[in-house]
């Protein structure tokens, strides 16, 4: 189970083995909500509907969630909102809150995936998902399953 902590900017991965890993994130800058359009963070409830990007190599570009390139900080646009390394798309479990709607976790497209801002991560910068460093969605992709439960709360 993930749990995801707004005010603390944190996220816990709750393991099988009874191992709890805690890594540090950036939710969206303009904080908790589940309307589509908001660029907020949405609460309650959740489960891994999708994980894209297994194997990719580290800073591997998405659109759509297609690979599509490398990402390189000297050429690419450093005010895009890159998805980076991995993707762990979330779907909301409860339905008028986080599922159906205008308040739908998945087509509002709502992930954990890295970023090319790490420099941000521990306080909200995102356009709506959850962002970690490159090093940590890669080992959070390593232990995490479709159909996985993720809380978030503030």
């Amino acid at each position: 189970m993930i749990i995801i902590s707004i005010n603390k900017q944190m996220l816990y991965h709750h393991r099988k083995t009874g191992v709890c890993y805690a890594y540090p994130i950036s939710t969206a800058s303009r904080g908790a909500g589940n309307c589509d359009g908001s660029l907020q963070t949405p609460l309650g409830k959740h489960r891994i509907v999708e994980m894209i990007g297994a194997n990719m190599p580290i800073f591997t570009a998405f659109k759509g969630r297609q690979p599509y390139c490398i990402y390189d900080p000297i050429t690419d646009k450093p005010d895009h909102d890159w998805i980076l390394t991995r993707i762990i798309w979330l779907s909301g479990c409860e339905t008028g809150k986080n599922r159906r709607g205008k308040v739908d976790t998945q087509s509002r497209l709502i992930y954990i995936h890295g970023t090319h801002e790490e420099e941000k991560i521990g306080s909200p910068a995102s356009h709506g998902c959850i962002r970690m460093k490159n090093n940590d969605i890669t080992a959070l992709f390593e232990h995490v399953t479709v159909g996985e439960r993720v809380r978030i709360c503030e």
